[in-house]
């Protein structure tokens, strides 16, 4: 079976410290690892260089107007890009945190390889977190995406993870805030820059506490239920009608509606927008995908991430 996940003698290019993370991959490692520690353990102390592409035309060595982009460490061709586009190394995107992790405001948390090196990210714990009702606990986490492939940019969010189920939540994007950034290759990497646009700062997390609270004590009814999971979890085009009870939702909305009592979490806020919420988080973390790299390349960078989004929004909107 295929792997996200890069993998080199058969051990994944990940590594973790602390618990377990959701996804339950990598390799465990010290907690305590400076940012440029935890690139060594996770297999990422490496970097990429352009060269000059050519093409063979009847014995002549003619130059293409791109460049492949080289692992210095495998020489292997990660993507071809333009000449005016601007790698980010593995220990720019380290060194993003070590400034707060020598404050002692972050930690080191995860980070890794997917789809052989194209993909490269970074997590780090914030040292914040709180309660939406008793011991629901939400923590707050960073994650830097560095794509070393043509047509994806960098990327800066926070992801909140709800520690009762270890789901990885999405901000609102209907918020004022800006909690997240996006940054092409046409520029070089300002790590002042995204931190200014980010605004690292609690009340980045404050927002997601509010939303939270604002969800767990809003009731959802019946019908509301049956709208909610339709639009987050819609049927197919060719099968598309307006789903009015649960036998019309598509498959992944009604395995996502059957999570409502059953998810890790439920008795918190029973009845909810935030149990509904959590409802999608859970199906998209641990029941979407065949495997877990799959689930969590989804998660944080693919149809599923959107999806979480989408859903968010559409919690706040209806409560």
């Amino acid at each position: 079976m295929s792997h996200e996940l890069e993998i080199v003698n058969g051990k994944a290019m990940m590594a973790y410290a602390g618990d377990t993370p959701w996804h339950g991959l990598g390799t465990r490692v010290n907690t305590d690892l400076a940012p440029r520690e935890m690139m060594v353990e996770a297999g990422l102390d490496w970097g990429v260089e352009k060269h000059p592409c050519f093409i063979d035309v009847n014995g002549e060595s003619i130059a293409t107007g791109q460049e492949a982009l080289i692992r210095t460490d495998t020489n292997a061709v990660l993507t071809n890009v333009g000449k005016g586009w601007n790698p980010v190394q593995n220990h720019e995107a380290f060194d993003f945190f070590a400034e707060y992790c020598a404050a002692g405001d972050m930690e080191m948390h995860t980070a890794g390889s997917l789809k052989d090196g194209q993909i490269t990210w970074v997590l780090a714990k914030v040292n914040e977190s709180f309660d939406v009702l008793g011991d629901d606990k939400i923590d707050s986490y960073l994650l830097l995406s560095n794509p070393h492939q043509y047509g994806k940019a960098i990327n800066v969010r926070f992801t909140p993870i709800r520690v009762v189920c270890n789901n990885t939540l999405s901000f609102s994007l209907s918020t004022s805030s800006k909690n997240t950034v996006n940054l092409n290759h046409r520029n070089k990497f300002n790590p002042d820059m995204v931190k200014d646009q980010m605004g690292i700062a609690h009340e980045k997390f404050s927002l997601y506490k509010d939303m939270a609270q604002h969800l767990a004590h809003k009731t959802a009814s019946f019908d509301d239920l049956i709208t909610y999971f339709n639009e987050v979890f819609p049927v197919a085009n060719s099968q598309k009608r307006d789903a009015r009870a649960y036998a019309d939702l598509s498959r992944t909305a009604k395995l996502a509606f059957d999570q409502l009592n059953t998810q890790p979490g439920a008795d918190y806020a029973r009845g909810s927008w935030w149990q509904a919420l959590n409802a999608v988080t859970y199906t998209t973390d641990h029941l979407l995908g065949r495997t877990a790299d799959a689930r969590m390349t989804s998660a944080w960078f693919g149809a599923n991430q959107s999806k979480k989004t989408n859903a968010v929004n559409l919690a706040v909107e209806m409560a």
